[in-house]
């Protein structure tokens, strides 16, 4: 799997639908994701295709708000989180773009999920890359990985190993299947994620909230910083097995800190903003701030850490009143490798 900062062919989204997350149509919520995910897709366009998956129906709402140029394709759907329900494209043997198609289950069969539709969409979508798929056993999604593009995979123990996913799965059954779909041979495996995400609306641990490769070797990490929150103890426990990990190239990682965001959640609860959560497409860098005395700060970071990229900034909050930001909802196609094309 190329790094996420190696070139793209495209980013695939998915248009926000009437569901229990989002609400009915015609409704404020509705709305308010629709134009956070169009918002998302405006920074990206700039700088790379960029291909809206849109349910039956909503052609005419895509329509309305989202920027010129953004295609979009028509595909059943559940949701709207395509990191997650959608393909994890890979490189094959010879160089062609490669579909992994992993089980996705509504992030371990919770109930309020639903995933009739979801759990074809990668297949749906690798049709339409024109993608060789590539099915695994593994439960598992998007968000639930992270590659430094040279064979190092971050996995979590709440992830992969949880009995609503993977039931008896043990971690050498699941590198083991993650190595020979990924092509990498080293696993990271951090011991949980953000406090939040453990609610009952969460994913269980999503390792692209907490952190995330940035270059070989480097990774960065959400660094909470009062004690009070319960993330302070999480932020020192990944940063302690990330500070002692060794990667596939036999290298201690070198572990950069985000701020976390300190501003409240919107409804009230603890928050779980971060800036990890960010998408790195050709030339540009896409993170949500919050209006937070940290944002400035978090850019200068990201920005420093990925020379030669624009640094641009979305509104996270709306995003995240959803259950994830910017990094959940993208996912990008890499581009095959020099004189080959997807089939």
């Amino acid at each position: 799997m190329p790094a996420e900062w190696e070139p793209h062919t495209r980013t695939w989204m998915a248009f926000p639908t009437a569901n229990a997350t989002f609400g009915p149509d015609g409704s404020a919520t509705l709305a308010t994701a629709r134009r956070a995910w169009a918002a998302v897709a405006a920074a990206v366009v700039r700088h790379e295709p960029v291909t809206m998956v849109v349910a039956p129906g909503d052609a005419e709402a895509a329509a309305a708000v989202l920027p010129a140029g953004v295609e979009t394709v028509e595909l059943p759907l559940d949701d709207a989180w395509m990191r997650d329900s959608g393909p994890t494209f890979v490189r094959g043997a010879a160089g062609a773009v490669v579909a992994v198609d992993w089980v996705f289950n509504g992030w371990g069969a919770q109930a309020w999920a639903a995933w009739g539709q979801d759990r074809h969409l990668a297949r749906r979508v690798a049709a339409l890359a024109g993608a060789e798929v590539a099915p695994s056993w593994l439960v598992n999604e998007g968000g639930g990985i992270h590659v430094d593009g040279e064979g190092t995979v971050l996995l979590t123990e709440t992830v992969q190993l949880d009995p609503g996913r993977n039931p008896g799965a043990d971690r050498a059954a699941v590198e083991a299947e993650v190595h020979a779909r990924l092509g990498t041979t080293a696993a990271i495996w951090l011991p949980r994620g953000l406090t939040r995400d453990y609610d009952e609306f969460g994913t269980r641990g999503h390792v692209d909230i907490v952190a995330a490769f940035v270059r070989p070797g480097v990774v960065v990490l959400h660094d909470q910083r009062d004690p009070a929150h319960p993330d302070h103890a999480v932020s020192a426990q990944v940063r302690e097995v990330l500070a002692a990990a060794t990667d596939a190239r036999g290298r201690r990682l070198e572990v950069l800190d985000l701020p976390a965001p300190t501003v409240p959640a919107a409804d009230g609860g603890i928050s779980d903003y971060s800036y990890v959560n960010h998408y790195v497409a050709n030339g540009v860098v896409v993170v949500g701030t919050f209006g937070d005395p940290h944002d400035a700060a978090a850019v200068e970071i990201l920005a420093a850490a990925y020379p030669g990229r624009e640094v641009v900034t979305v509104d996270g909050r709306d995003i995240f009143a959803f259950g994830g930001g910017v990094h959940c909802i993208t996912q990008q196609q890499p581009a095959p490798a020099p004189g080959r094309e997807t089939r």
